[in-house]
């Protein structure tokens, strides 16, 4: 408990100082997947003492893509605050990102409770009032994302700051995994890819979500925003950069860095 208690404080001055500290696995090879969640509810806990308020989760490390590029291959979970979600303007120094990656997603706005175990994807669907694109910046408080799956968990899913566009749509009638998002870098091209990139669909990302949570006494409350997870590699943005996503059949997203 007390080496718990020191990582949650280290992890949480990287945080509010800016800057990025050693591997943790790599100084502590015998941290557990369960000590990591642990460091990082601890974190939370200190986050919500300076005010911020949960507004959602978020599924990291879903796609084979970004599992490749990190050399992490099994997803993990993380919290998203009201101060994390921002406009399309994006401060770097302003928002204490260090090391920003760019990612495009499908956020889920739920209108229901899901509690796991046991959810399918179907009642995902049942319990989504809308999907929206979603640029997640994704951030790492770990020396040169030198991260190991402890790492990931322990700093909150390498969760930065988040992007939603304005569009909004009922999810029922769309296939999701068929969807297809495109994205460009300073007006050029950079990736694209399909729903079917998380898990087999965005559906069943979030099914896994709400049933991993519930191991943890977490649930997806209705109001929450649930990010599932990227569709394309990971991108770095410095000051400068401007993203634009589209979301085919949806709507689009852009997140400009200064």
């Amino acid at each position: 408990m007390a080496e718990q208690i020191s990582h949650i404080a280290e992890l949480y001055a990287a945080l509010r100082d800016r800057r990025t500290v050693a591997p943790l696995i790599a100084r502590y090879p015998t941290l557990t997947i369960d000590d990591a969640y642990a460091i990082s509810l601890g974190v939370l806990a200190r986050r919500l003492a300076d005010g911020e308020r949960v507004v959602g989760k978020k599924i990291g490390v879903t796609s084979k893509a970004v599992q490749d590029m990190l050399g992490v291959h099994q997803p993990d979970f993380g919290f998203l605050t009201d101060r994390m979600l921002v406009g399309e303007e994006i401060d770097i120094a302003g928002h204490g990102l260090i090391q920003p990656r760019a990612e495009a997603e499908i956020a889920f706005l739920l209108r229901a409770d899901l509690n796991g175990p046991g959810v399918t994807p179907e009642q995902v669907l049942d319990a989504t009032e809308s999907i929206a694109p979603c640029f997640e910046i994704v951030d790492s408080r770990i020396d040169d994302w030198k991260i190991g799956i402890v790492d990931t968990v322990a700093d909150n899913a390498s969760c930065g700051v988040f992007v939603l566009g304005d569009a909004r749509v009922a999810p029922r009638d769309l296939d999701l995994a068929a969807l297809r998002v495109t994205v460009t870098k300073n007006g050029l091209p950079l990736s694209e890819g399909l729903g079917s990139a998380v898990q087999g669909s965005p559906l069943q990302a979030v099914a896994w979500l709400a049933n991993t949570l519930g191991a943890y006494g977490v649930t997806l409350n209705a109001g929450d925003i649930i990010l599932s997870g990227s569709l394309v590699p990971l991108e770095p943005a410095r000051a400068g950069d401007l993203f634009t996503m589209e979301l085919h059949g949806v709507g689009g997203c852009t997140a400009r860095f200064v």
